[in-house]
């Protein structure tokens, strides 16, 4: 009688299986007192219900064992520790404390099996092949709660993206979002409101597009026809290191920073950027709130002259990103070329004289 990878070689008489499952009550409460014992994870003793949990998960392992050894061609079924490992999942843990939970127990039933083996006769043979089954059993044990662990990650992952991709469209919609529904979405999501945020818009046009790794409070709309992020306190500690980190490689634009209501502003000025003929900006990232001034000057030179002598506004050009230039009085008349480029000199932050060209 001897295993090599399975247990389906290892069988004991029926009368030696009955006088081991006899005992098993009294076994499993001493693993279960050695797992609370040593896993400070599952020590629990005030909680009935999750002792009575842990009891009944030692008994089926070892039932479950003791069954395969008597009747070796029963299939194995992975369900039971499936259903652990997705709970170990739900619990927040990793696998660590299931798994030395596991060895523990494994070592408690070797340990009684070495002691029952002269009063039971069985030869030293038959007890490497039983504690050599152990282990391929244990085994087995761990890799479906594995499996179970794995699967609960992956659904909670995927939920917790299909809830970042809804915050996402909230977030741009326009009109904005009711504040309570984006806070509740954040809330399920596991994002927390900041205070600003800036869109940034990411170049696909020639379809080679690859995903960035992205910092985790970073929401990506990387599927979108139009690839987008959006960063929450873009002028935080270390947030432009890491996102030109993240960025590196790719052809992007950022917005400005805005309040949360206005984050579909702020990536409408990044695609603005985006659009800017490649001579104009970064090859790798350029930054809408220097890239703008000159999209709102492209579109003023556009316009055909006028008479009027009406103040002009950069507002009138373009609703631009917060900042100095914004709102800015542009005086004198609009209808001549001069004017005209003066305006956009003005709207654009830099002086209103020509500068000169010779010596």
């Amino acid at each position: 009688m001897a295993i090599k990878s399975d247990i389906s070689e290892t069988r004991l008489p029926a009368d030696i299986v009955r006088t081991l499952k006899a005992g098993i009550g009294k076994v499993s409460a001493e693993v279960v007192e050695e797992i609370r014992t040593r896993i400070p994870e599952y020590a629990r003793p005030a909680d009935e219900i999750y002792v009575k949990v842990v009891k009944m998960a030692v008994e089926e392992a070892i039932d479950g064992f003791l069954d395969r050894i008597e009747n070796p061609g029963a299939p194995f079924d992975p369900e039971p520790f499936r259903m652990i490992g997705k709970g170990e999942a739900a619990e927040g843990r990793n696998l660590e404390p299931l798994q030395t939970a596991m060895r523990l127990g494994a070592r408690v039933c070797w340990r009684r099996l070495t002691e029952i083996a002269d009063p039971l006769g069985l030869t030293p043979q038959t007890l490497y092949d039983l504690g050599e089954a152990i282990f391929v059993c244990l085994d087995q044990l761990a890799d479906a709660a594995a499996q179970g662990f794995d699967e609960a990650r992956a659904r909670a992952a995927g939920e917790l993206g299909r809830r970042r991709d809804r915050l996402l469209d909230l977030l741009l919609s326009r009109p904005p979002a009711a504040p309570e529904a984006v806070a509740d979405l954040a809330r399920a999501a596991g994002w927390r409101l900041p205070r600003t945020v800036a869109g940034v818009a990411l170049d696909d046009r020639h379809g080679t597009y690859r995903a960035p790794v992205l910092p985790p409070d970073v929401l990506g709309g990387l599927e979108r026809p139009a690839p987008c992020l959006l960063v929450p306190d873009p002028d935080g500690p270390g947030q432009a290191q890491l996102l030109d980190h993240a960025l590196r490689g790719h052809r992007a634009a950022i917005g400005p920073a805005v309040p949360l209501a206005a984050a579909a502003t702020s990536l409408r000025w990044a695609r603005e950027a985006l659009e800017l003929p490649r001579g104009r900006r970064p090859a790798a990232r350029a930054s809408a709130d220097r890239a703008l001034p000159a999209a709102a000057a492209r579109r003023a030179l556009r316009r055909p002259a006028r008479r009027s002598r009406r103040p002009v506004r950069a507002g009138d050009r373009a609703q631009g990103p917060p900042g100095p230039h914004r709102g800015r009085a542009v005086t004198g008349a609009a209808g001549t070329g001069r004017n005209r480029a003066a305006a956009v000199r003005r709207c654009a932050g830099r002086p209103g004289r020509r500068p000169r060209t010779g010596s």
